[in-house]
């Protein structure tokens, strides 16, 4: 399954890459954090990795490490803006369930 971007994400990071002067693309990951167990960790990627997984979603590379794309395959991350809040979602088939203040996730 891949990891996706929608087209509000995709123009959003290609928009931060430009703006940065560098980077092949967006790392995605997990981490253990919070109540829930697991915490999603975004940053953007300046090299491709050894064992990285390499996908493509609207002209934008999304790079995962091998241990946490059990937990991301199928995912699609989108980007929002409500009012001066802006953030990205995350739409992930593999969650359980999550904490009340949907910082951290179960799978």
């Amino acid at each position: 399954m891949a990891i996706t971007l929608t087209e509000s994400a995709a123009r959003h990071v290609a928009a931060h890459l430009a703006k940065r002067g560098k980077g092949v693309g967006l790392r995605l990951g997990v981490r253990r954090s919070g109540c829930s167990g697991f915490a999603y960790d975004v940053e953007y990627a300046d090299e491709v990795r050894p064992g990285d997984a390499e996908f493509e979603s609207h002209g934008v590379r999304i790079l995962v490490d091998l241990k946490s794309l059990p937990m991301l395959e199928g995912t699609e991350l989108d980007y929002t803006r409500d009012g001066l809040n802006a953030a990205f979602r995350f739409t992930n088939p593999n969650v359980r369930d999550s904490c009340g203040c949907g910082e951290s996730f179960n799978v």
